[in-house]
C-alpha cells in the first residue's frame, strides 16, 4: 500500500521544511510548493491525498488556491488542511466557507499537526468505504460513493465540508442536532471552529440546493433534515 501524499503549500521555506520533516518522518510522501499557482498546477496534475495550505501566499492567496480547487472536477474531492496564522474567527469562517476540512492556526505543535492531518485522512478513507448507500429526498438525491448532489436531476457542485454537513443531517432525517454535534460529526475532535461557522455553511448549503426546507432551523437548538 503506497503512503499517502500530502502537498504543502507555503512560502516560508523554515515552516516547510518543519512540516515536511514531520510529515516525512510519519511515514508519508511529501511535495513542497511556496506559491499557490505552484500548488494548483501540482494539485491537478499529481491529485495528491491531502493539501496542506498557508493563506498568506505571494501571487494567488489561499483563499483563493482553495476555491481554485474545490471548483474544479478533478480537484474537488482532495481535502484541504489550512495551516495559517490568521486564526481570526472571521478567517476561520472564511476558511470553512470556502471547503476547508480543517483549519491549523501557527505556531503549532508538530505533534498535533500528525494528528489532524491523519484525523481528516481517516475521515476522507471513511467516506469511501461506509455510507455508500443513495439518499433520496423528493427531489434531491445524494450519491456518497460519487460524491454528488442532484436536485431535480441535475447536479450541484458542493465543498467537501457541505457535502459532509448535507449527508450528516439527510441520512438521519427528522433528529435534531446541535451546532457543537455537527461540528464533532464532520471534523475531527478539537476542530478550531465556532458554532458560527456552522450556520454559515447552512446558509451556503440552502443557497447552493435551491430551496430552504430540506434543512430546518430549531431555535435555540440546532438543525435537522425534515423527514
Amino acid at each position: 500500500m503506497r503512503p499517502k501524499q500530502i502537498l504543502v503549500v507555503e512560502d516560508e521555506e523554515d515552516i516547510l521544511e518543519l512540516i515536511a520533516y514531520n510529515l516525512t518522518r510519519d511515514g508519508y510522501r511529501v511535495h513542497g510548493v511556496t506559491s499557490g499557482e505552484e500548488g494548483i498546477a501540482y494539485a491537478l496534475s499529481d491529485h495528491p491525498d491531502l493539501v496542506l495550505l498557508d493563506l498568506m501566499l505571494p501571487g494567488i492567496n489561499g483563499l483563493e488556491v482553495c476555491r481554485r480547487l474545490q471548483n474544479k472536477e478533478e480537484t474537488r474531492d482532495i481535502p484541504i488542511m489550512m495551516v495559517t496564522a490568521r486564526g481570526e474567527e472571521a478567517d476561520i469562517v472564511a476558511g470553512l466557507e470556502m471547503g476547508a476540512d480543517d483549519y491549523m492556526t501557527k505556531p503549532f505543535s508538530p505533534r498535533i499537526l500528525i494528528a489532524r492531518v491523519n484525523a481528516v485522512l481517516r475521515r476522507g478513507n471513511r467516506q469511501g468505504t461506509t455510507g455508500e448507500e443513495i439518499i433520496a429526498h423528493g427531489d434531491l438525491t445524494i450519491n456518497p460513493t460519487r460524491h454528488q448532489v442532484l436536485v431535480a436531476g441535475k447536479e450541484t457542485p458542493l465543498t467537501s465540508t457541505e457535502f459532509r454537513l448535507l449527508i450528516f443531517l439527510a441520512a438521519r432525517p427528522g433528529w435534531v442536532f446541535t451546532r457543537d454535534q455537527i461540528v464533532n460529526g464532520i471534523h475531527a475532535e478539537n476542530f478550531a471552529v465556532t458554532t458560527r461557522s456552522i450556520d454559515v455553511q447552512v446558509v451556503g448549503l440552502r443557497k447552493k440546493l435551491g430551496k430552504t426546507e430540506y434543512i430546518e432551523t430549531i431555535r435555540g437548538v440546532g438543525y435537522r433534515f425534515k423527514e
